[in-house]
């Protein structure tokens, strides 16, 4: 399953399944797809995202590359996308919908 993120202040975000509904959970929202943050939740959402994977990273250890061909890529990186798009949201006060 992909899950795509949309607001009117960026560009749209395609995530898999498993990490989109991760990152869902990490800001407080129900898993359940489509849904959406109405645009006064928006900073919430977006600190409490932030804060998790900080907290995620402090104690996260090296994880073992066991295929060389496809790199290991952290919950952290994998959520840049989502936190920009976050963040633009919020400047622009506006709401963002996943489906």
């Amino acid at each position: 399953m992909l899950v795509t993120f949309t607001t009117d202040a960026y560009a749209d975000i395609t995530m898999f399944g498993d990490d989109a509904l991760a990152m869902l959970k990490m800001m407080g929202h129900s898993t359940t797809v489509p849904g959406a943050i109405l645009a006064e939740d928006v900073p919430a959402a977006l600190a409490r995202l932030t804060a998790a994977i900080e907290a995620e990273k402090a104690k996260s250890r090296p994880v073992e590359d066991r295929d060389a061909d496809e790199p290991v890529v952290s919950m952290a990186h994998r959520a840049l996308p989502l936190m920009a798009l976050l963040a633009a949201a919020a400047k622009a006060k506006s709401y963002v919908m996943w489906k």
